[in-house]
């Protein structure tokens, strides 16, 4: 049977899973969701057995519907290959109790390249099937790894073009080099003097510009999103919590039907609405642990049940979750409201209007499955440093933030024996500087590839490939702009 996908903000907006992921946003600003949440139709015993290409087809022929078996499974071959430094795509490492899912083997070394390995190649086959004449334009906003990642899934793909914005001074210094650097003729980089919710805010204002999707039209091009947003980048995202709890299985380390718990330091709330997601769909998952940085905006929610972004935007070392307004969230809050698209938006038109909203306490009674905290900067490197000289593991900041949370679940709740998958997003060489002045404060004055060679000396890991393609790249994109120049950017783009 055909899952359709429904607008968050107006349930009588139907369409396809392939119509979806090429509209990226709804005609009304709300996100699509599937009408239902499938449930998984292999047992573990099959999943066990599975490599990482035959779970993600396992898993997301129950959301892509309209996809053939023959269209999905080429998606799923030419995303999950040698662009991955190892052939279990996701591995998992044991570190201090914990199972940390490393999501960092792909070609930009961050969790995003998991999705959008894919990405291009469910957009394309989705123009396809729903034939599209005009070129499409990717156009997103990141806060440092969705950029990278997106660019180098889309440079040279065929009747595409992408356009990244991101925080001048809000990403890392190996961050912006990858973005800078990219090569392909169909790619624009982008800096803007504000933050990534300024960022995104630009973005989402001109998806939902009548005009100026009018006026693409003309010129031959409409938009789509690579950001969390678009729900082709989520479903491959359900796939790693799956993927991580059937090896767990298959390794002994977990009994048949053993609930798990999942930690993952979150943003945009994507990844670990993906984590939701896979338990709606029937995986044994306790607790989600929501992991918040210094922008703790989404402990606060959970905390209250208020959500409210008017607050000090503060720049942490952990800059791909210096995030106030968490995207993902509203897909999560049209669920517990019980589908209702008239209460999520009115929700949504609070927090726009004046920057926060409040649920109900039916609503909240829906947040049991999740646990939210957070750490400060302090408490990060701390973790950092402990693991390190512990374990000899050494983890980036955004697992660390992970990290640090789950240390805090454990204490609050007592519940220490329930085995659990940290989510760990980026590879510590995307960050060596915060990394290593983490372990030692020593590394302060050392240059950034000084920092990369002496990582992988302690780590005992090679220096990805990811980090010497930038070593000596030049610069490619040195266009920075105001807020309010993003429209203008996008148009010259387009007019070239």
């Amino acid at each position: 049977m055909e899952l359709m996908y429904s607008s968050t903000r107006n349930q009588n907006e139907k369409v396809t899973a392939s119509q979806a992921i090429l509209k990226g946003l709804a005609n009304d600003g709300g996100l699509f969701v599937p009408d239902a949440i499938p449930a998984l139709d292999v047992s573990m015993e099959e999943l066990a057995k599975m490599s990482y290409q035959e779970t993600a087809y396992a898993v997301m022929k129950q959301f892509l519907t309209d996809f053939t078996e023959e269209e999905l499974k080429t998606c799923i071959e030419r995303a999950y290959d040698s662009k991955f430094d190892t052939t279990e795509i996701a591995p998992l490492v044991e570190a201090q109790g914990a199972y940390y899912l490393e999501l960092f083997h792909g070609s930009t070394i961050a969790f995003k390249d998991m999705a959008l390995s894919i990405l291009p190649h469910l957009l394309i086959t989705s123009a396809r099937k729903n034939n599209v004449k005009n070129e499409i334009v990717i156009l997103t906003a990141t806060s440092g790894d969705t950029g990278k990642a997106a660019l180098a899934g889309f440079a040279e793909v065929e009747g595409t073009k992408i356009i990244v914005f991101y925080p001048k001074n809000g990403v890392s210094p190996i961050q912006e080099k990858q973005m800078v650097t990219q090569k392909g003729a169909n790619t624009h980089v982008v800096g803007i003097y504000g933050n990534f919710d300024q960022a995104q805010s630009g973005v989402k204002a001109m998806f939902s510009n009548p005009a100026l999707k009018e006026e693409l039209d003309k010129a031959g091009y409409q938009f789509s999103s690579a950001n969390s947003i678009n729900i082709g980048r989520l479903v491959p995202q359900i796939v790693y919590y799956v993927y991580a709890y059937a090896k767990l299985y298959a390794n002994g380390v977990i009994g048949k039907d053993e609930k798990i718990n999942v930690v993952v330091p979150t943003g945009n709330f994507g990844n670990i609405l993906a984590a939701y997601y896979a338990k709606n769909m029937g995986l044994p998952i306790g607790k989600l642990i929501c992991a918040s940085n210094e922008n703790k905006v989404l402990y606060d929610f959970f905390e209250t049940g208020e959500y409210d972004k008017n607050r000090e935007f503060i720049l942490t070392n952990s800059p791909s979750m210096d995030i106030l307004i968490s995207s993902n969230l509203e897909r999560l809050i049209y669920r517990i409201a019980g589908n209702d698209a008239a209460k999520n938006a009115e929700l949504m038109k609070s927090l726009s209007t004046i920057g926060k909203y409040e649920i109900t306490s039916e609503m909240k009674e829906n947040l049991k499955d999740f646990y939210g905290n957070y750490t400060s900067e302090a408490e990060t490197q701390a973790v950092i440093k402990d693991i390190y000289e512990d374990t000899g593991y050494v983890i980036d900041t955004h697992t660390a933030v992970a990290a640090g949370v789950y240390k805090k679940y454990k204490e609050v709740s007592g519940d220490t024996e329930t085995k659990t998958v940290i989510a760990s997003t980026a590879s510590p060489f995307k960050f060596t500087r915060s990394v290593m002045n983490a372990i030692d404060a020593k590394y302060d004055s050392w240059e950034d590839f000084e920092l990369v060679d002496e990582l992988s000396k302690i780590g005992n890991v090679m220096v990805p490939n990811a980090i010497e393609e930038i070593r000596n790249a030049p610069v490619l994109h040195n266009t920075v702009c105001e807020v309010d120049e993003m429209e203008k950017v996008v148009k010259e783009f387009l007019s070239k």
